[in-house]
């Protein structure tokens, strides 16, 4: 059995790899990965990170946005989120992003991976999941990035969360709301 065909053994479809990792089943993991891409059995994702395409009866499939980021990041330490969330809050936002952003401890910047951008922003605390509680704060943060009418949305926020006054939602500004969002959210609770 060749090098080649040992490599490709161990490659399962649907799984997202580190170049580091694939160096356990080849001698010559450079020059196997670029005939892998070549011949169509591994996807390049970005630098070190290759994709095993799983075939179904359409065509074949893409990695999950979350296996790729974790393999990216060799960590599962990290919260994926979009501004297209914001839609489920009821707090006017209608617009849909092309955008992933993705809270972590390693990466700040945009980066492609497998044809998507990434926004990976450090932060030094954000939630395992993503909660209601979050989505208002993370909506506060980034307001000034989103091409909505501000005014009417923050008024629609100030409501909804002093609807909610509830202890999870202080939590959730002291621990995730930047500076800013923490001055607007505790000025609404003065006023209240």
């Amino acid at each position: 059995m060749s090098g080649l065909e040992r490599l490709k053994k161990h490659l399962k479809p649907g799984q997202v790899y580190r170049r580091i990792d694939l160096k356990l089943w080849s001698k010559a993991v450079d020059r196997q990965l670029k005939q892998l891409v070549v011949d169509g059995a591994l996807q390049k994702m970005s630098q070190g990170v290759y994709y095993r395409p799983a075939k179904v009866s359409f065509g074949e499939v893409p990695p999950k946005d979350e296996e790729l980021v974790r393999v990216f990041l060799k960590s599962d330490d990290f919260l994926m989120t979009s501004p297209n969330l914001y839609n489920s809050l009821g707090v006017g936002t209608t617009q849909l992003y092309n955008k992933r952003v993705v809270y972590n401890h390693k990466r700040h910047g945009k980066l492609m991976l497998g044809g998507k951008v990434f926004d990976f922003r450090l932060k030094h605390k954000f939630p395992r999941q993503v909660t209601k509680e979050f989505l208002f704060v993370d909506l506060l943060n980034n307001l000034k990035e989103l091409a909505e009418d501000r005014p009417a949305v923050l008024e629609c926020i100030k409501e909804k969360t002093l609807a909610i006054h509830s202890q999870r939602m202080k939590r959730a500004v002291n621990s995730y709301a930047g500076e800013r969002a923490k001055k607007i959210f505790n000025n609404w609770l003065v006023q209240e």
